[in-house]
C-alpha cells in the first residue's frame, strides 16, 4: 500500500468551480453557513474529478478493519460469556456486556468528539492498537472482575472506530460513490464470521459444557485461547494501518479548521496518488471569502481559533429547525437499536444454549456451530444493503425503514420455535436483516452531517447508541434470559426504531455530502 510512483504523464485534472456541474447535489444544502458550504462545494467538486481512484480504495480497506474490530468485539464478548461465567462462577454475566457497553460509552464520546479537536488521523490509527493491547492481556484474566475491566478498556478503543472512519471514508469519496459506505459493512458481517468460525473449534471443543458441575482454567482454556487470536488479528490490522498505509487529513476537515492552504495540499496528493494532478488552487477556495459572506460564519472562524474542545460543534448540529430535528431524531434511532440489538443478541449464544438445552440439543458444540450459521447470513445483507440505497424513491430511508422493522418481525417471530432447527431458522432471518439495517445505518447516519461537525454527530449518535446499550444487561438481569421477556423488548424497539426512520427530513441518495 505505499505511495504510488509519480506517472509520467498523469491525466490534469482541471480547476471545479460551484458553476461546474459536477458533484452531486449537496445533503445539507442551505441548511448550514454559506461560507463553509462554498468551500464544501468546492473540495467535492475536486474530489469528484479525481475520481475513486487508488488511494481511495487503499481507505476503503482499512477503513474497513474499523467496521470488523466493530462488531469483532462485542461478538468476542457474547462468545466468552458462556464459559467465563461457568468457570468464575459469576452470579450475574451480563455484568460482562455492562463492562464492555462503558468502555464503548467512554470510547464514542472521546473519540467521537475528540477527532473534530484534534483532528482524524490520531483516533485512526490508535483506536485498533489501544484495542489488540487489552485484547491480549483480557486472555490471562485471573477473575470475573478483572476481566470486566479489561473489557472495558479494549472496548474503549472499539468505541472509536465507526465514529472516526466513517468520518475520513465520507471525506475523501467522490459523491458517485458514496454507496460505497454502505458496502463497508461486509468487513462487520465477515468479522461476525471470522470469530465463530474459530470461536467453533476452540470454544466447542475446549470449553466446560453448559450445565458441567465443576469447571477448572485447563479445562477452560479455549476461550484465552480465543482471546489470544482476537489480539492477533486486531494487532495484524493496527500494523496494516499505521505502518503500510498513509492516511492524510480530510481536504474538508481542514478547510472547517480554516487551513485552506492544507485543504488543497491535501487533494493534490490523492490526486497523485491515483495518477492525476488537479489544477484545484487557494484561491478558488478563498474567493469565497472575498465574496462578503464571511460576516456570516464569524462565530465559527473563531472557534477554529479555539484549541479546546467546547460545545460550537455540537450546537452547529442543531442550528436550525431541521438539522435540530435530523439529530435528534438519528439519535432517537440510534439509541433504540443501541438497546434493542444488544438485549438480543449480545446474549444470542447464550439463549442458544439455554433453549437448546429444553430442545435436548445444547451441548457447546451445537451452540457455537448455529452462532457459525448465523454468522454466515450476515454477509449477503451488506450487499443486499448497498443495492437497497440507490433504488430510486427508496433510497437510505426505505432501505432502513423496511429492514429495521424487519429485524423486529423476525425477533417475534423467534418465540414461535418449538425446535432447535426453527429457533436457527429464526435467528439467520435476524441476522439477515439486522446486517442490512446496520449497512445502511452507518451509510446514512455521517451523509446528514457537515464534515467539520461530523465527527461530533458521529460521537452524539454513538453516544446515545452506547448509553441505550449499557440498560440491555442490566435489563437482561432481572427479565430473565431464560423467558422471552428480552426478546419482546427487543423487537418492538426495532419496529419503534423503524417507523421513526421515515420522518427523517434527509435523504441522501444522489447527493454529495458537505
Amino acid at each position: 500500500m505505499a505511495d504510488n510512483k509519480d506517472k509520467d504523464e498523469a491525466e490534469v485534472v482541471s480547476a471545479p468551480s460551484l458553476e461546474d456541474d459536477i458533484a452531486a447535489p449537496a445533503v445539507l444544502k442551505g441548511a448550514i453557513d454559506p461560507v463553509y458550504e462554498a468551500k464544501a462545494q468546492t473540495l467535492n467538486n475536486a474530489i469528484q474529478e479525481i475520481g475513486m481512484g487508488w488511494y481511495q480504495w487503499q481507505l476503503f480497506v482499512v477503513v474497513g478493519f474499523g467496521w470488523a474490530s466493530d462488531n469483532l468485539w462485542p461478538i468476542v464478548t457474547s462468545l466468552i460469556l458462556s464459559p467465563v461465567s461457568i468457570e468464575f462462577h459469576a452470579s450475574k454475566p451480563p455484568l460482562l456486556s455492562l463492562a464492555q457497553n462503558f468502555g464503548l460509552l467512554f470510547g464514542a464520546m472521546f473519540w467521537g468528539f475528540g477527532c473534530d479537536v484534534f483532528g482524524r488521523r490520531w483516533a485512526f490509527n490508535l483506536t485498533i492498537g489501544i484495542t489488540a493491547l487489552w485484547g491480549f492481556i483480557a486472555a490471562g484474566s485471573p477473575n470475573f472482575p478483572a476481566l470486566g475491566c479489561f473489557a472495558a478498556f479494549w472496548s474503549f478503543g472499539v468505541g472509536g472506530n465507526l465514529p472516526v472512519d466513517s468520518a475520513i471514508f465520507l471525506e475523501f469519496l467522490p459523491g458517485t460513490h458514496q454507496y460505497l459506505l454502505t458496502i463497508l459493512s461486509i468487513f462487520w458481517a465477515f468479522a461476525q464470521l471470522i470469530a465463530t468460525l474459530i470461536a467453533w473449534p476452540l470454544l466447542g471443543y475446549h470449553t466446560c459444557q453448559e450445565k458441567a458441575t465443576s469447571c477448572s482454567r485447563k479445562q477452560n482454556f479455549g476461550w484465552r485461547w480465543f482471546m489470544i487470536c482476537m489480539g492477533v488479528l486486531a494487532l495484524i490490522m493496527f500494523i496494516l494501518r499505521f505502518v503500510a498505509f498513509t492516511i492524510f487529513e480530510s481536504p474538508k476537515y481542514l478547510m472547517g479548521r480554516g487551513n485552506d492552504e492544507d485543504a488543497v495540499r491535501v487533494v493534490h496528493e490523492v490526486a497523485r496518488r491515483n495518477g492525476k494532478t488537479s489544477n484545484l488552487t487557494l484561491a478558488d477556495l478563498q474567493v469565497h471569502d472575498r465574496e462578503g459572506q464571511q460576516h456570516t460564519d464569524a462565530k465559527a472562524a473563531l472557534s477554529r481559533k479555539l484549541q479546546k474542545l467546547n460545545l460550537t460543534h455540537v450546537r452547529a448540529l442543531f442550528a436550525t429547525p431541521k438539522l435540530a430535528i435530523s439529530t435528534g431524531m438519528i439519535m432517537a434511532i440510534w439509541g433504540f437499536i443501541g438497546l434493542a440489538y444488544p438485549l438480543y443478541n449480545a446474549f444470542l449464544p447464550f439463549i442458544q444454549a439455554e433453549r437448546g438445552a429444553d430442545f435436548g440439543d445444547g451441548s457447546t458444540y451445537i451452540t457455537y456451530r448455529n452462532s457459525l450459521i448465523i454468522a454466515v447470513l450476515g454477509i449477503p445483507g451488506a450487499i443486499i444493503g448497498g443495492i437497497l440505497v440507490e433504488l430510486p424513491r427508496f433510497g437510505r430511508k426505505g432501505a432502513l425503514a423496511i429492514s429495521t422493522a424487519l429485524t423486529g418481525v423476525f425477533l417475534f417471530a423467534s418465540t414461535t420455535a418449538l425446535t432447535s432447527n426453527a429457533l436457527l431458522g429464526w435467528n439467520c432471518a435476524f441476522n439477515l436483516m439486522s446486517n442490512v439495517m446496520y449497512a445502511v445505518l452507518y451509510a446514512y447516519t455521517p451523509e446528514i452531517f457537515p464534515t467539520k461537525d461530523r465527527g461530533t454527530g458521529n460521537a452524539l449518535t454513538a453516544t446515545a447508541n452506547r448509553v441505550f446499550g449499557i440498560m440491555a444487561p442490566i435489563i437482561a438481569i432481572y427479565a430473565n434470559l431464560q423467558t422471552a421477556a428480552p426478546v419482546y423488548v427487543s423487537g418492538a424497539l426495532f419496529i419503534a426504531a423503524g417507523v421513526l426512520t421515515l420522518m427523517l427530513p434527509f435523504e441522501p441518495r444522489g447527493k454529495a455530502s458537505l
